[in-house]
């Protein structure tokens, strides 16, 4: 399999944080705020589909790494946009550059690795 991704990938995705996103619904908290854990599932995507499509045929990539920080909450309703870039490429282990951040401010940030997998064979080890 012949990797062509190259650092500086940039993606940006956009969401309206929903009663689905909040702390009550994930179980890390009981307000209704957007929760920390799904602002990392965000900002995995975001990472994710910045170099899906990049892949060979077959392929895709797997979350192993996140180091996050939340800064500040944000509450129901609120758009919350996330931006990713490609910051190193170690064979099949890709390096991002992540932050969130809502209409007011800068909400989160994190370094997130990811790993090239082909899919068939990765399931069929899990089973």
């Amino acid at each position: 399999m012949e990797i062509n991704i190259n650092v500086g990938i940039e993606n940006t995705l956009t969401k309206t944080v929903s009663d689905r996103d909040s702390a009550a619904n994930h179980g890390s908290g009981l307000l209704p705020v957007f929760a920390t854990p799904a602002m990392v599932a965000f900002m995995e995507q975001t990472a994710h589909c910045s170099v899906g499509n990049l892949l060979p045929e077959g392929y895709t990539t797997v979350g192993i790494e996140i180091n996050v920080k939340h800064i500040k909450a944000t509450p129901m309703g609120m758009a919350v946009r996330c931006h990713s870039v490609l910051s190193k490429v170690e064979g099949k282990r890709l390096y991002f550059d992540i932050q969130a951040y809502d209409e007011v401010a800068q909400i989160g940030e994190a370094t997130h690795v990811r790993y090239i997998v082909e899919s068939e064979k990765f399931m069929s080890k899990i089973k």
